[in-house]
C-alpha cells in the first residue's frame, strides 16, 4: 500500500458530452479512480468542462435573450455551473464504486476559484471557442460589447475567449485539508472559476482556463508524487497521423522540450498536455507525469502503460 498523492486530470473524452454520456462516463472513470484509491494513493480530481460550460454558456444566454427580465450568464458564472453537476456525477459515481467494493470513504467536490493574471497576454490573443454559432449581425453586436469572435464558416461566426494561466489556487487549503484527512476530492473543474484580485474582492473573468495547466498548478502546490492526465490515446505519439508515426513510453524532460520545439504536439490538444506535464516533472524529486487513457490508468499508474515524463 503506498501513501503517495495522485492528481488525476479527466478529459472530457472521460465525462461525455450530454447529460446522459456523462452519467455513463463517469461509471468508468470511477472505476480507474477506485483504483488507485485501493492501491492506497491519495487522490485529488481535476477535469475537463469544454462540452459542458459551452452547453450552459448557450442555454443561459439563449434564456437571457427570450426572457429580458433576466440578465444573461457571465463564463464565471457557467463555469461554476459545470464544477457543481460535473462535480455532482462524478462524486456520486466515486461513491458507489468505492463502496462496491468495500471501501467507505468520503468523497467531496470543491467549488474552485483560481486567480489569473489581468495582464496576461493571452487576452490579446484569444482561442477556445465557446456558444453557438453566430451570424454576422449577432457577431458585430458581440464586438461592441468588447467580446471577440471568430469566422468558422460562410457568414458563421462563433465567440472566443482567452485562455489565461492560472497563478494561485484559492480554495488551495481547503483541498488540502480534505486530502491529507484520506477524502477523494474533486477540485479546479474546468481549470477552475477564472477570478481576478481586486483588494479583497474576488471578481469573475471572462475566460477559460487551460485545464491542464490548472491541474499541474494543483499537483504541484499539494506536493503530489503523480499527475496523471487521461485523455483519448494510451500513448502521445510523434509524427502523428504520418507513416512515421511512432509512440512514446518513458521521456526525459529534455526529449519533451525537444519534441515541443520541434512542433511535434497540436496546440489546444496534446501540446498543453506535454507542457503541464514537463512543467510538473521538472519541479520535484520523483515528481512523474503519466499520459494515457482511462481503460490504461491502472497500468500506466504502475508505468505498464502510457507515456511517463520524468
Amino acid at each position: 500500500m503506498s501513501e503517495k498523492t495522485v492528481v488525476v486530470a479527466l478529459g472530457h473524452k472521460a465525462l461525455g458530452a450530454t447529460l446522459p454520456e456523462q452519467k455513463q462516463a463517469t461509471k468508468a472513470a470511477a472505476k480507474a479512480i477506485a483504483d488507485l484509491v485501493e492501491d492506497g494513493a491519495h487522490v485529488v480530481i481535476s477535469h475537463s468542462n469544454g462540452p459542458q460550460v459551452g452547453m450552459i454558456h448557450t442555454a443561459m444566454n439563449e434564456f437571457g435573450k427570450a426572457h429580458p427580465d433576466y440578465t444573461f450568464a457571465p463564463m464565471s458564472v457557467c463555469s461554476a455551473m459545470s464544477q457543481g453537476y460535473i462535480g455532482y456525477d462524478l462524486q456520486n459515481a466515486i461513491r458507489a464504486e468505492l463502496i462496491s467494493r468495500g471501501i467507505y470513504k468520503p468523497v467531496a467536490t470543491i467549488l474552485t476559484q483560481v486567480v489569473i493574471d489581468p495582464y496576461d497576454e493571452a487576452f490579446g490573443e484569444p482561442e477556445k471557442i465557446i456558444g453557438r454559432i453566430l451570424t454576422s449581425e449577432e457577431a458585430e453586436a458581440e464586438e461592441d460589447k468588447g467580446n471577440f469572435v471568430t469566422q468558422v464558416g460562410n457568414g458563421e461566426y462563433r465567440r472566443i475567449l482567452a485562455a489565461p494561466k492560472p497563478q494561485k489556487i484559492v480554495e488551495l487549503e481547503t483541498i488540502r485539508t480534505l486530502a491529507d484527512a484520506g477524502q477523494v476530492v474533486i477540485a479546479a473543474g474546468g481549470g477552475g472559476i477564472p477570478v481576478m484580485e481586486q483588494g479583497i474582492d474576488l471578481h469573475g473573468a471572462s475566460a477559460i482556463i487551460e485545464k491542464d495547466f490548472a491541474s499541474e498548478l494543483l499537483a504541484e502546490e499539494l506536493n503530489a508524487d503523480t499527475l496523471l492526465i487521461l485523455t483519448s490515446v494510451e500513448k502521445v505519439s510523434l509524427n502523428k497521423d504520418t507513416d512515421k508515426e511512432t509512440y512514446l513510453d518513458t521521456v526525459s524532460v529534455a526529449d519533451a522540450r525537444k519534441y515541443i520545439d520541434e512542433n511535434q504536439f497540436t496546440a489546444g490538444s496534446m501540446l498543453p498536455k506535454i507542457e503541464a506535464a514537463v512543467a510538473f516533472a521538472e519541479k520535484g524529486n520523483g515528481h512523474r507525469t503519466i499520459i494515457t487513457d482511462i481503460a490504461h490508468a491502472k497500468d500506466g499508474y504502475k508505468e505498464k502503460a502510457g507515456t511517463i515524463i520524468k
